[in-house]
């Protein structure tokens, strides 16, 4: 298959909306603190109830930065009752299945428009937001794909947004570019 007829086929997969995927639980205490402690996280208005509702925010609060975790699968490759089962990263199968084996995560943005408070329901959607012409790195040559998942709360309000971008490519041959051969 010619460069052209790759990114022809990739772009199919530009724009699919996958979702929702749904959370486990609630946003709840228990996990919050948990999550806290292994971070070395010691704002209390993530622990202390009595604290938090005295604070700007009526109660407790999970940190932002734990938005993934709410619907994120475990060790297994179950999904929370209710979620739609499709992969919603399905173009990283095809690259890998025409020669582009190696993955790296290149970043992570988050927008946060709430902060969750115990007792949300959080489920996001998934779609691929861009699929990058092929590139030429360091690491090799491949594709960025980004991912733009949209998260939301038991009320469908929008709580964030996450872009996440990776790079799927195929290993430089370091010992032809080092001008010692094979």
């Amino acid at each position: 298959m010619n460069e052209q007829d790759v990114e022809r086929e990739l772009q199919q997969y530009v724009g699919l909306s996958c979702g929702p995927y749904n959370s486990w639980e609630e946003v709840n205490a228990p996990m919050i603190r948990h999550l806290c402690e292994a971070l070395g996280d010691r704002n209390p208005v993530y622990t202390d109830p009595v604290f938090a509702a005295q604070s700007v925010h009526g109660g407790l609060v999970a940190p932002p930065t734990m938005l993934q975790v709410w619907t994120m699968r475990g060790n297994t490759s179950e999904r929370a009752p209710g979620s739609d089962e499709r992969d919603s990263f399905a173009v990283v199968d095809y690259l890998k299945s025409i020669g582009y084996p190696a993955v790296v995560a290149v970043n992570c943005e988050q927008t946060y428009y709430r902060y969750l408070h115990p007792g949300d329901r959080v489920h996001h959607v998934s779609r691929i937001e861009s699929i990058s012409p092929r590139k030429t790195t360091a690491l090799g040559t491949g594709y960025f794909v980004t991912e733009l998942a949209e998260f939301f709360d038991q009320h469908s309000e929008k709580v964030a947004d996450m872009r996440f971008r990776v790079f799927l490519y195929r290993a430089a041959d370091r010992a032809q570019d080092n001008g010692k051969g094979a």
